[in-house]
């Protein structure tokens, strides 16, 4: 059985509800040899519409991304998770809290890194594409 290694210093456990969870394959590399930034920006998006759209109770679109920062790298065979906290709902727009966490596996060891987090700013629209108010 393997052991679980909480490897990030500045927080021990993900923040929110575990919403995606995927292998990050060599297709998703850059030429450094790690995970392209983009790629895992865009599962952070993914997972926090995922939620936003949950809260609307309907479309979303993304309209900002804020704060992000790369703590560490993403490899190629790591686990990556993206946990989502809500962090406001206002009118027409759900901003919410994600981070990316990696499991990493050495031998027969897992690590639990914290790679990133930033605050997605979603709006909630209508058939047409247009803001509408979010349903509470």
């Amino acid at each position: 059985m393997s052991a679980n290694n909480k490897t990030d210093s500045s927080s021990d456990t993900p923040r929110g509800k575990l919403v995606i969870r995927t292998v990050a394959f060599p297709a998703q590399m850059n030429s450094g040899g790690n995970i392209f930034g983009g790629w895992v920006l865009g599962q952070m998006d993914t997972a926090g519409g995922i939620t936003a759209a949950e809260v609307a109770l309907g479309r979303v679109a993304t309209v900002a991304v804020t704060a992000m920062k790369f703590e560490k790298p993403v490899h190629v065979g790591d686990i990556i998770c993206c946990y989502v906290d809500l962090v406001k709902t206002g009118n027409t727009s759900i901003t919410t809290h994600v981070q990316a966490w990696v499991h990493r596996r050495k031998g027969t060891e897992i690590s639990e890194i914290k790679v990133t987090e930033g605050e997605f700013v979603f709006v909630a629209l209508d058939d047409k594409g247009k803001p509408r108010a979010v349903r509470h």
